[in-house]
């Protein structure tokens, strides 16, 4: 399967979107300082995730949620949880 995921820090609120086969090891990668991206800004949390049985289906859809139409749809679908202080009490 393959993952397209968004997580949450909860040092800075900001947004990670990103793409992987194994979304329970990705956070965990995440979440240890192993991706460079998102190294600094841990704790992470997975706040929304899409599974895909094709990697081109996934990818295109991590590339969209990218472009500043995607931010606005998954902050227009997540107004929620983006509204809500801590992901994780």
């Amino acid at each position: 399967m393959h993952f397209v995921y968004i997580l949450r820090s909860d040092k800075d609120g900001e947004l990670y979107t990103g793409y992987t086969t194994n979304i329970r090891q990705r956070v965990t990668d995440h979440n240890r300082g192993h991706v460079p991206s998102t190294a600094r800004r841990v704790p992470l949390h997975l706040i929304f995730f899409e599974c895909y049985s094709n990697k081109d289906d996934a990818v295109r859809r991590e590339m969209y949620l990218k472009t500043s139409a995607g931010k606005k749809a998954i902050k227009f679908i997540l107004r929620t949880t983006l509204a809500e202080r801590s992901v994780c009490s």
